[in-house]
């Protein structure tokens, strides 16, 4: 090839090189979100939690009652008729730990109060001045309130675009406290009638306990700010069962068989250094 050749020919290359640049400067590649795994600049550091939440459904409790004579015998036992738990807002706050770009933990404390509506049927009557031979309904009523400590682990799952999906698992206790069960007593015909009988009415001591408490969690949070995240989520907790109220004598005890609770939740996260 001659040198005339070689000359013509880089040229050509050159000026190839410099259209594929020019095109390459008129035509960037659009911007894709942001993926991360690791380098979170929030691991290795304490955070800050507040959440509120609500229960829009509750699992299928099953609260029971056994009803005694004045001598303390038991006469007869059995399921609350119409048993109703209200579906009760909560909150809660916590302090947490990122521990790596993956895992976190926290410690938490969550309150929520409710209420608790259903009918006890007992085979013997109301009260002395009842007939003999009839039976009787207590339309019962009592609030409760719940004190809960959770220790929380967490598994952070990638992060696009600021929106970082996470599950989650917690073990703990709550302190269930049942306040005064109101009753109203009345008389309900059996093998004799209820003509003539008054109505009446009898409260039961509420009881409180500790029970077992387990939660699984799902959600995601959103980077608001390189310090604050939102988080969105959904928990299900469950509740061990125990003693809702008791009485000394003639009268009823109840005891509930635990609550189970599907809550929607949205909180924030700061961290602190």
């Amino acid at each position: 090839m001659t040198s005339r050749a070689v000359f013509l020919a880089t040229a050509a290359s050159l000026a190839l090189l410099a259209g594929s640049a020019a095109a390459a400067d008129e035509a960037p590649i659009t911007d894709a979100p942001e993926v991360t795994i690791s380098g979170d600049q929030s691991s290795g550091s304490w955070y800050l939690r507040g959440d509120l939440g609500y229960s829009p459904w509750t699992g299928d409790e099953d609260p029971s009652f056994d009803a005694y004579d004045a001598t303390g015998s038991e006469i007869d036992s059995g399921d609350f008729d119409s048993a109703r738990f209200s579906k009760p807002f909560s909150g809660g706050v916590g302090l947490g730990y990122q521990f790596t770009d993956v895992f976190r933990a926290d410690l938490t404390t969550d309150f929520f109060k409710g209420d608790f509506d259903g009918v006890a049927r007992s085979a013997a009557p109301c009260s002395s001045s009842a007939p003999a031979g009839t039976a009787c309904n207590y339309n019962s009523r009592a609030d409760f309130r719940a004190y809960g400590v959770m220790a929380n682990g967490y598994v952070d799952l990638a992060t696009v675009a600021g929106f970082t999906p996470y599950l989650g698992a917690g073990l703990g206790a709550t302190n269930l406290r049942w306040d005064t069960l109101n009753a109203s007593a009345n008389c309900v015909d059996g093998a004799a009638s209820c003509a003539g009988a008054p109505s009446d009415s009898a409260r039961f001591g509420g009881d409180s306990s500790w029970r077992f408490t387990y939660a699984l969690m799902a959600g995601v949070s959103y980077d608001v700010s390189d310090r604050v995240k939102l988080d969105l989520g959904y928990r299900f907790s469950d509740i061990a069962g125990g003693n809702m109220f008791g009485s000394t004598g003639a009268g009823l005890t109840g005891r509930d068989d635990g609550l189970s609770r599907h809550e929607f939740r949205a909180g924030l996260r700061i961290a602190l250094w």
